[in-house]
């Protein structure tokens, strides 16, 4: 599968990219519709289906604004940044609130965006690795089920936003080769909307931005073209950022729950991991407390205590920073009571991601591999928010795209001993029998 001296694709490949979207779609909608993953329990006045966003979805849909990200009507909010919120609130318009129908379409829409995160995940592979490990990059993120688990299940903005950050990765590799006027405009333009989405991948705007401008061929041309980029992005935030102003009279650019979310992961409370909601539903008082107070003060209430807190307890802090560090990589445990079998798989499944990611992006950094120190920034820096603050285990799924690529790499680069030949020998019919779908699935059919 040559490509051209112009370093356009070949038939072949074009043909390969759709084929891995395309897979990788219907893969997710057919799980999604059969095993009826769209069909949210109820509970808590549907509270699981989509949780703060769907709520400020439903007071959208309903007449009542941005507002009320909890139970009852509680007023303005900036809980959550706008742009996965208004999807939602569309389709509840119409489709109807809380509607299985709504369900099935978010999580099309998910499944869509995952989809698209497969292609990325192929040409990311193909411009830094080569042919081999973008092929197997391409179709694991395809057709591993934990690539595609946030995809089916969740109505929340994961996967959308893990398309957006691999999709910038894909620009910035694509513009250290062509830096148009073009692309730099749609390299701002893709950041801020990432930034309305979910603002934490945020960290590794600078550095990535540095990186592309820093190419072969540096002018100060390119600077006026990044300056540009810098005018979208600030473009495309500023309506949200404006919003928030009038609303609560201060500058709120892309969410204003940080100090609520400081509070519930640092105090006398803590542990390491979340338990319970940061407002808890069935908590009148404190529901009462944050209408009455309205958000702003109430956020920055909670803010200060943690503070406060962090404060006078630096070594505990210290302790409950690294635990949360470790969780990230590690994984969040779950009660043994909901399966412990399934929970050691999970759990297993994935540390070995996460250790196949740093083996493989430490040898990729060893080997000076093309853009692989942009790899190793998004590994350390991503992170760092959820190490102080709060860690799930959903939180490194916006890695993930390049802890697959670099996964793959680390094993494509292994040399096969005599035991890895042998295991090899006798696995051997497994090949002749999967003889046929090579073509397929290398896209020369």
């Amino acid at each position: 599968m040559d490509t051209s001296a112009t370093g356009g694709w070949s038939e072949d490949e074009r043909r390969l990219r759709w084929r891995v979207f395309w897979v990788a779609f219907l893969v997710r909608v057919a799980y999604m519709t059969l095993a009826h993953t769209f069909k949210v329990r109820p509970l808590e006045d549907h509270f699981q289906f989509g949780w703060e966003m769907g709520r400020v979805a439903r007071a959208l849909a309903t007449g009542f604004g941005y507002a009320d990200p909890f139970n009852g009507h509680t007023g303005p909010t900036a809980w959550s940044p706008p742009l996965y919120v208004l999807l939602m609130a569309g389709i509840f318009k119409v489709c109807g609130v809380y509607s299985a129908l709504s369900a099935w379409l978010i999580l099309a829409v998910n499944c869509l965006t995952s989809a698209a995160t497969a292609v990325a995940v192929w040409e990311i592979a193909r411009r830094c690795f080569g042919a081999r490990v973008a092929l197997w990059s391409g179709w694991m993120w395809a057709l591993h089920p934990a690539a595609m688990q946030y995809a089916v299940r969740w109505i929340w903005e994961m996967t959308a936003s893990t398309c957006l950050l691999a999709w910038i990765m894909v620009l910035a590799l694509r513009m250290r080769e062509n830096q148009s006027w073009q692309r730099w405009f749609v390299f701002g333009l893709l950041w801020g909307v990432l930034a309305l989405t979910s603002p934490t991948p945020l960290i590794l705007l600078p550095f990535v931005s540095l990186w592309v401008l820093a190419g072969p061929g540096f002018s100060t041309a390119r600077v006026a073209k990044a300056a540009l980029a810098g005018v979208v992005f600030c473009a495309i935030i500023a309506p949200w950022a404006a919003r928030n102003w009038a609303v609560f009279h201060a500058f709120i650019p892309l969410r204003g729950n940080f100090g609520a979310e400081n509070y519930l992961g640092n105090g006398p409370w803590s542990v390491g991991f979340p338990w319970g909601t940061t407002v808890p539903l069935d908590d009148k008082a404190t529901l009462h407390e944050y209408a009455t107070m309205g958000e702003r003060a109430w956020v920055a209430d909670r803010g200060a205590k943690a503070s406060a807190w962090i404060a006078g307890h630096h070594a505990q802090y210290a302790q409950l920073s690294v635990k949360r560090a470790w969780m990230f990589w590690a994984g969040v445990p779950h009660p043994l009571s909901e399966g412990a079998a399934n929970e050691y798989l999970r759990m297993i499944n994935f540390e070995f991601l996460s250790l196949a990611g740093w083996f493989g992006v430490l040898l990729a950094v060893k080997r000076r591999v093309y853009f692989s120190g942009v790899m190793l920034a998004s590994f350390l820096l991503l992170p760092i928010t959820y190490y102080l603050v709060t860690v799930q285990a959903r939180f490194r799924h916006p890695l993930e795209p390049l802890i697959c690529i670099v996964g793959v790499y680390l094993f494509q680069s292994a040399e096969p001993g005599r035991f890895g030949r042998s295991v090899a020998a006798k696995f051997a019919w497994l090949g002749r029998a999967t003889a046929g779908l090579r073509p397929f699935f290398r896209g020369e059919a």
